[in-house]
């Protein structure tokens, strides 16, 4: 069997979708016709989504946001930069201005003035405590 044949078939007769959307038997689907609704996803497949977003935010904070000095901080503030740009998505982050400043100055106490007095502490105040716990382990 010729696969990349099957899979252009497969993609010319169900197109290919980026978000998921309702198919026309009323199904939510994603991709070539993946059905969520009755099939879902496998857990590699949820494992790769999650590697790949973690990859996104490291990218994100290492590049755009610190400029290469992401690596110097300790990493419990790596995993919780990590978690909250994964949490908060590329837009929400940059929103933590003076956070991301007490970062850069390597300020935790203030880092973690700037978490608590957030919206986000408010609407995820578990994990906002867990990952405030973190900061202040260093």
């Amino acid at each position: 069997m010729n696969r990349l044949k099957v899979q252009e078939m497969l993609i010319a007769h169900e197109g290919l979708k980026f978000k998921p959307y309702v198919c026309s038997a009323g199904k939510t689907s994603i991709g070539v016709g993946r059905n969520l609704t009755d099939k879902g996803i496998s857990h590699a497949e949820v494992m790769l989504m999650l590697h790949n977003d973690i990859d996104e935010a490291e990218r994100d904070l290492s590049g755009r946001i610190f400029q290469g000095k992401f690596y110097e901080f300790p990493e419990p503030v790596q995993h919780v930069l990590i978690d909250l740009r994964f949490n908060l998505g590329y837009s929400g982050f940059r929103k933590f201005k003076k956070m991301i400043q007490a970062v850069r100055d390597r300020d935790w106490p203030e880092m973690i003035v700037q978490m608590r007095e957030s919206i986000w502490f408010k609407q995820v105040p578990n994990r906002a405590k867990n990952l405030i716990k973190m900061v202040e382990s260093i």
